[in-house]
């Protein structure tokens, strides 16, 4: 699964000021990704907001995303949830045209056994049209997936990779020392990105490639000097990201850079404090 090596980015879906899609900065932004030198595209994740996205809006997030990519790099769908049979309706029901990829997110809020995450995913796993990547992040869904689950998984046919986000480099190290050769151990904290690729990771599923996809070129492809120094430029800026909650900060470093329109998002989020907003002002890179 060479396509989803390297750079992945997770989109942010641009609001307008009334909060409906704005179209032409995400037509932007794709452009701003691709041109930067990611090596895929990742919609309708955690940092596209895809859970105060309507089924509607959804639907035309991604065919737009298809369409403006025009085939250029594999497009990843972020399709995830807490329940097994409502994900396995909605693969059903979706036009899988243009998408190399699924990356579903370890169920949420129900905080299920380790033996009922590996039954969730395989069962989406023999559902989907397309190759599954696992995704855990304990910091959101209150549960995290074992090495020895991600391992018991990453035998199934179609599932190719894991997205990881747990924070924990034992964790990582273990999948990466008995993972089968062509599963991809992917970093889910830009952070990260350098010490898991270290320890043979595949690459990053990244939230600042979304304004900054040359720094992070430099940081998987760079010469030793000049990928820690990348790795070293985003450490300011990546806690910026997340100070009131992701894609907050990053909607705003998007609009100071002039890539996407504004920086509303949906509630229950806020847009940038005043605060925030200086402070990324003043850290984005010039």
């Amino acid at each position: 699964m060479n396509a989803f090596k390297g750079i992945g980015v997770a989109l942010v879906t641009p609001f307008q000021e009334d909060h409906s899609i704005d179209f032409d900065s995400l037509k932007r932004l794709i452009d701003h990704v691709i041109d930067g030198g990611v090596d895929y595209l990742v919609v309708l994740g955690t940092t596209g907001e895809s859970a105060t996205l309507t089924t509607s809006e959804k639907a035309q997030v991604l065919k737009a995303a298809v369409e403006y990519n025009k085939g250029r790099v594999p497009l990843m769908l972020g399709l995830g949830g807490n329940a097994t049979q409502k994900l396995l309706d909605e693969i059903e029901q979706t036009d899988f045209y243009g998408v190399a990829g699924i990356l579903s997110v370890s169920p949420y809020y129900n905080k299920p056994t380790q033996e009922g995450i590996i039954a969730h995913y395989r069962a989406l796993a023999d559902a989907s049209p397309a190759p599954l990547v696992l995704y855990n992040i304990p910091g959101r869904t209150m549960s995290n997936m074992s090495a020895s689950t991600t391992l018991t998984l990453s035998h199934h046919p179609n599932i190719v990779g894991i997205k990881e986000a747990s924070g924990n480099l034992e964790q990582c190290m273990s999948i990466a020392a008995a993972m089968p050769k062509d599963f991809l151990l992917l970093s889910g904290d830009d952070l990260l990105t350098k010490p898991i690729q270290s320890i043979g990771g595949s690459g990053v599923i990244s939230v600042l490639a979304n304004a900054i996809p040359a720094t992070f070129k430099t940081l998987m492809e760079g010469d030793e000097t000049s990928s820690l120094q990348a790795g070293f430029s985003i450490l300011k800026l990546n806690g910026l990201m997340y100070e009131e909650g992701n894609p907050v900060g990053l909607k705003n470093l998007l609009l100071h850079q002039g890539i996407i329109q504004t920086d509303q998002v949906r509630l229950p989020l806020l847009r940038a404090s005043q605060g925030l907003s200086e402070k990324i002002r003043l850290a984005k890179p010039h």
